[in-house]
């Protein structure tokens, strides 16, 4: 019989028959320390989401760049996750790179979406090109493109959003559970903004949710940071260090 289907999620089928028989993974458990608790989780249903690690946000020249906004903060995510990424894919967690990536014509962007990053109307924003000919989070743009001192490997996923939160108008919790997952953990840029709202509606939707706090950045004043780290304690799952992730897999 041939599977068909992801390795998580697959069905085996010949000319005459189909089984719907899905082989558990053995756990590959790990125990970790966190806030508000110490915490174990199942490798074997756990991703990461990496959020808008990207040249508009995080490179010199990009978006941020232009508009005279501090870019060099947001590249802090980088170090760890160079050393991070490579030890999960080593124990097949998937990394999922969430990133905008706005159609050309800014179809399916509401005036909401498009005033938050341009709202005289005249000044630059999602689409507009910058000096360097790159138009800003648009697909296929160098803006939109991930910075270049974090490389994806071909078994990587990468999911377009088109809002602050990558669960809307998008194919990331249709991706999740076909994985099979129950755990993500969260890194990326900027914090309190797309990596809180994206956070936010994968605990509404039901998954577990850990934010990394040494793999995500901000270039927001000091009290959103405390406020996110704050209220993810609070309300939503728990805050970690990609170390102790690495340690444990060492372990």
């Amino acid at each position: 019989m041939q599977r068909i289907g992801l390795q998580a999620n697959s069905w085996h089928v010949n000319k005459e028959e189909v089984s719907f028989q899905r082989v558990a993974a053995e756990p590959k458990l790990i125990s970790i320390e966190a806030a508000p608790q110490r915490i174990t989780l199942d490798l074997q249903r756990t991703a990461i989401i990496v959020v808008d690690m990207q040249n508009d946000f995080c490179s010199k020249g990009g978006w941020l760049d232009h508009i005279g906004a501090n870019y060099e903060v947001l590249q802090q995510p980088i170090k760890p996750l160079q050393t991070l990424l490579p030890k999960l894919r080593s124990q097949g967690v998937p990394v999922i790179w969430l990133n905008w990536g706005n159609r050309s014509d800014r179809a399916n962007l509401s005036p909401s979406i498009i005033h938050v990053y341009n709202q005289d109307g005249v000044s630059q924003g999602i689409g507009d090109p910058l000096a360097n000919g790159s138009k800003v989070l648009e697909k296929g743009s160098w803006g939109a493109a991930l910075v270049d001192e974090l490389q994806p490997e071909p078994e990587d996923i990468h999911v377009d959003k088109y809002r602050m939160s990558g669960f809307w108008d998008t194919p990331l919790d249709s991706i999740l559970r076909n994985l099979r997952i129950d755990t993500v953990l969260f890194a990326g840029v900027n914090l309190d903004q797309c990596v809180m709202a994206t956070l936010q509606d994968a605990v509404n939707s039901g998954y577990d949710a850990v934010l990394l706090e040494d793999c995500s950045a901000t270039n927001s004043p000091s009290y959103c940071t405390d406020a996110t780290i704050f209220n993810v304690k609070q309300c939503y799952g728990f805050v970690a260090s990609s170390t102790d992730i690495v340690g444990a897999i060492q372990e």
